[in-house]
């Protein structure tokens, strides 16, 4: 585990630099001859964002917990200086913009030509105390998806046949699934084969994307005519499921999901540093795409 913190922090300190410098040289003087203060913090953007990644590597649902009973108990030697947890929350703010940066930049995977889209709720709170919630007012919304009514977010997000994220996007809870679709930034490194589950059927986007390079296919409704399908893309499309496995991964192993938020900065901040850990898991949810070409050439015979 020692060496699985040297990494991280050792990749997230040398973006921190890179973006320091690159920051201070654009920076705006006030041209007064009076030295301006540059205090350093007690704790580093890099320690920050270490901690929230390993609070989600570790499993912990608390990050109170974790940083008090765990990270100050325990982790004296990987961080011998630390703030009151109270101080560490105000730093998450601070520690923001670096880690959506970073996880823009260095930690989303490439399109292989095979591509999974799906949404999922990212609830705020149980539907039935909406109307208490103060923290996400009017920003939260309220949402439909497969196993009921929601209120909170979507996540939209595209995986590779590695299970890699390629990009991701947060919406409100009544956002149709086929909107982002709609914006050429969340698919501008998508091509090939992009496979979607009934909610993303539309001729109108199917047109658009395909002059984009992209060929979305999904399963049809069951009042719509069936069309011809390639025998390998019927295959990829049953191996749907893997979205679903990431999905879970997210909610479950890297606790992206929970309704404690106190502010929406800690809300959001939770979920980057999520998806951030979710890129440094060992074992992915994947596809063998050698198994699949074969079952392809059992079925055509």
């Amino acid at each position: 585990m020692i060496d699985k913190i040297t990494e991280i922090f050792c990749s997230v300190d040398d973006f921190c630099k890179e973006i320091s410098i690159t920051v201070e040289g654009h920076l705006l003087t006030s041209g007064s001859p009076k030295k301006q203060r540059n205090r350093k913090f007690t704790m580093s953007d890099s320690e920050v964002i270490t901690i929230m990644i390993l609070f989600h590597l570790m499993r912990y649902r608390d990050l109170k917990h974790f940083y008090i009973n765990y990270v100050q108990t325990h982790m004296k030697s990987e961080f011998p200086v630390t703030v009151s947890y109270n101080r560490f929350v105000e730093l998450q703010r601070k520690a923001f913009l670096p880690m959506c940066i970073y996880l823009k930049r260095y930690r989303l995977g490439s399109c292989s030509g095979i591509s999974f889209i799906d949404s999922t709720p990212i609830r705020a709170c149980h539907i039935k105390r909406k109307r208490q919630n103060k923290v996400f007012k009017e920003l939260a919304t309220k949402g439909q998806c497969s196993i009921g009514w929601f209120f909170g977010f979507k996540r939209h997000i595209v995986i590779n046949d590695k299970g890699e994220i390629i990009d991701f996007l947060f919406t409100p809870a009544n956002t149709d699934d086929r909107q982002p679709l709609k914006d050429k930034n969340f698919h501008k490194r998508l091509f090939g084969k992009l496979f979607g589950d009934k909610g993303y059927i539309s001729q109108s986007l199917f047109e658009e994307m395909f002059i984009d390079g992209i060929h979305l296919i999904t399963k049809p409704r069951k009042n719509m005519k069936n069309s011809l399908m390639h025998i390998h893309d019927k295959v990829l499309l049953r191996k749907r499921a893997l979205i679903e496995s990431v999905n879970d991964e997210l909610k479950n192993t890297c606790q992206i999901e929970h309704t404690r938020h106190r502010s929406v900065d800690n809300f959001l901040a939770n979920l980057v540093s999520g998806l951030i850990a979710y890129s440094f898991l060992q074992k992915k949810p994947s596809l063998n795409l050698e198994n699949i070409d074969n079952k392809r050439i059992a079925i055509a015979a």
